[in-house]
């Protein structure tokens, strides 16, 4: 696999102040990063430094091979998209008249902003002015421009901020597809039920160093979070070492257990004829998110991205 992005002790300062303590961090072709953390965790810095907007205080930093703050890497800057979490256009123009223009800026045929367009769900009001759009209708506009000359790296902060639930949805599918085509992602977002089924690995950030990294499956190995079982039926028997920590349910009982009981007690349990149905809860992207938080960085920050 080609790597697209390459961060070695990478480190950025402020006038004193450490905005990113040394972070390393490699993507490969077709991989999607979900970038999270509260504000001021570091996750701009981060996508700064690798769109070559600001240079690192210490360390190396590589995309497509090239340092992207020297000259010689703009010209694989038309293999490059980034989407901002506030966008922002000239609002007398048409939203074609936009994309055209950026079309123009990235060296890339303007033929094919009408199939951009069409595809965000932007083909109607493709000749209004940007003014009369709506909040959704303008962050699609983004997205249409973000992903112009179907760029090998693509760079989106809260990309789905405006967009109703079916709009989301297909956003998503998108990126998929991208990811098909060989396309790397680096997303971040606040909604995090809606990012995890799409995403390759996580990197949580807080106070500018990186707390955990790595699949969802390593991550809630490393967390040792509790798994739900929820077991409906009747008559159920439970090993006595789970009797203190079963939930009484309605219709069953709920049972907090570690990766290691899971297969054990699930065979258990559908060993028994009284049982009607299992249901199993793993630790979601929002459960390791907040366990990460809240150890590394402290209370105050749990719940804050």
């Amino acid at each position: 696999m080609t790597n697209i992005v390459e961060l070695s002790g990478v480190e950025k300062r402020y006038q004193g102040v450490h905005a990113l303590q040394p972070l390393n961090l490699v993507l490969q072709q077709g991989e999607v990063l979900g970038l999270f953390g509260h504000n001021g965790a570091g996750k701009t810095t981060t996508i700064k430094l690798i769109l070559g907007l600001i240079e690192a205080s210490a360390g190396s930093v590589r995309v497509f091979g090239q340092d992207p703050t020297l000259s010689e890497a703009r010209r694989e800057r038309h293999q490059l998209g980034f989407l901002q979490e506030n966008v922002s256009f000239y609002e007398q123009l048409t939203g074609l008249e936009v994309l055209r223009y950026f079309a123009r800026l990235k060296g890339i045929q303007v033929s094919e902003c009408h199939r951009l367009l069409e595809q965000v769900g932007l083909k109607v009001a493709a000749g209004r002015r940007v003014k009369t759009y709506s909040k959704g209708m303008r962050q699609r506009l983004g997205l249409a421009q973000a992903l112009l000359g179907n760029p090998k790296l693509l760079l989106l902060d809260e990309p789905t901020v405006g967009l109703d639930p079916l709009a989301t949805q297909d956003f998503y599918h998108r990126i998929a597809q991208l990811k098909e085509q060989g396309c790397t992602v680096v997303l971040c977002s606040h909604v995090l039920p809606g990012v995890e089924k799409y995403i390759d690995r996580a990197m949580i950030m807080g106070k500018g160093a990186v707390l955990a990294q790595g699949s969802l499956n390593a991550l809630r190995q490393q967390a040792e979070l509790p798994l739900t079982l929820n077991v409906k039926g009747t008559d159920l028997q439970l090993p006595q070492d789970l009797q203190s920590r079963a939930i009484a349910l309605a219709d069953g009982v709920s049972l907090k257990l570690s990766l290691e009981e899971k297969m054990p007690v699930m065979q258990h349990m559908l060993a028994q004829a009284g049982v009607t149905d299992i249901d199993l809860h793993l630790p979601s992207l929002e459960d390791l998110y907040t366990h990460y938080t809240r150890t590394c960085v402290g209370p105050e920050m749990e719940g804050i991205l």
